[in-house]
């Protein structure tokens, strides 16, 4: 993965609207973060093959970037993105990674099911 490049980004996101996709969405405060430290709160959220269409998205921020997605009837919002896989065709992969190089938060659309 490499440091977000926004207009790269845009101009996938703007490849994908309006197409049936599936999306993976996953948000992290580690899985064990209460284990070592009790002042943490344990958080996650995973949701994958989920299928949107949105008709708008855009990506905004100086790093960590926020992504949102607008559908018919919703929004799917993220925030947090460092990284993304470069020269990936027909999928959009982008993550977070804190300055442990740890995985926060992830936001992948894809044509094909992941």
């Amino acid at each position: 993965m490499q440091l977000i490049n926004d207009l790269e980004i845009q101009q996938r996101i703007d490849e994908l609207k309006d197409q049936d996709l599936y999306i993976h969405l996953e948000m992290t405060t580690g899985a064990y973060a209460s284990h070592l430290d009790s002042s943490k709160h344990p958080a996650a959220t995973f949701i994958t093959n989920a299928c949107i269409r949105y008709s708008n998205g855009s990506i905004s921020g100086n790093g960590p970037y926020r992504v949102g997605l607008k559908m018919k009837q919703g929004w799917v919002y993220s925030e947090g993105l460092t990284h993304y896989v470069k020269g990936e065709t027909g999928r959009l992969i982008m993550a977070g990674h804190d300055s442990q190089g740890k995985l926060i938060v992830s936001l992948q659309l894809s044509r094909e099911p992941f």
